[in-house]
């Protein structure tokens, strides 16, 4: 088996436990931001100590990459800083099965088209339909 599925397994059983633990935080601290900014602090120097150790021969290709690459840093910070902020609000599940929703639909339509170099993978109706269920799934689950 490849380790790529387990990887993002745990991947995907972090989002949950960043969410909740980020929350905690931000609701100790009296401020989402400041324990949003907390989280980045401490993932630049995991990511920096991990690139250092794995090759840092990508830093010197930055400059030549297409800034449109950089907004993923935007879109983690609003990821971060909406859930830290809203969790407490309605509950890191809910709020994570929202986000699941929107990442069903989003990566649907980025493998549909292609987006951003992306391995192009079509929405059949088969597909359509699987994704249906999952959000069918989590839809089933906020009625509970």
């Amino acid at each position: 088996m490849s380790i790529y599925p387990v990887t993002m397994l745990f991947a995907g059983i972090g989002i949950p436990l960043l969410a909740a633990l980020n929350a905690a935080l931000g609701r100790h601290v009296g401020s989402p931001a400041a324990a949003g900014t907390v989280l980045f602090v401490v993932a630049f120097f995991a990511a920096l100590i991990t690139a250092m150790i794995t090759g840092p021969q990508g830093f010197a290709k930055l400059a030549s990459a297409p800034k449109h690459l950089f907004l993923a840093g935007l879109f983690v910070a609003f990821y971060v800083l909406s859930i830290t902020w809203i969790a407490p609000k309605i509950g890191v599940g809910n709020a994570v099965f929202f986000v699941l929703i929107g990442q069903l639909i989003s990566a649907a339509a980025i493998d549909h088209f292609g987006l951003f170099t992306a391995n192009i993978t079509p929405l059949t109706a088969t597909r359509a339909a699987g994704i249906a269920v999952m959000a069918l799934g989590v839809w089933i689950t906020q009625r509970a």
